[in-house]
Order: structure tokens, then sequence, then C-alpha cells
């Protein structure tokens, strides 16, 4: 019996997102955007993918681009502007 696989694609750039996300994202193998991986079909991958899957797109499954980004790292505005003058 062969063994299944899963194509998935890098349609997001983890650029900007929190270390744990792009590490996932490194360790599944994609080094570049729009790359498509033939990935083992077992429970570790399947986890794996599904930590990102508002940056990867898995065949047969839809992907659905996020309207807002969530797993960025936000950092607070400066006050610099507001401390000058008055």
């Amino acid at each position: 019996m062969p063994d299944k696989t899963l194509r998935a694609t890098l349609m997001k750039s983890p650029i900007g997102a929190r270390p744990e996300i792009r590490a996932t994202v490194q360790s599944l193998g994609f080094r570049r955007m729009h790359q498509t991986r033939e990935l083992p079909d077992n429970p570790a991958v399947r986890g794996m993918l599904r930590a990102v899957n508002f940056l990867v797109a898995v065949e047969g499954e839809p992907y659905e681009r996020p309207k807002r980004a969530q797993y960025k790292i936000w950092r607070a505005r400066s006050k610099k502007k507001h401390q000058r003058g008055h």
C-alpha cells in the first residue's frame, strides 16, 4: 500500500509572524512563496498544517486568505510625536 501524501502550497509570507509560526513553516520545508511541497499524510504534519492554515493552502481543502493579520507581532505606536511641543 503506497503512502499517502498531501500537497501544500505556501500562499502568504510568514515575515513578521510570531517565531513559533515561522518555525513551523520552516520545519514543513517551505523556503519561498508559492512553493508546493508533497508532505507525508500523518497526524504530526496535519497538526502543523492546521497551526499555519492561514498561510498554507492544502490541495482539496478551501483556502481563505485572512482579512486581518492576527498572527503578526503587534508593536506599540511611537509617542514621540505627541510629546513634542504641547
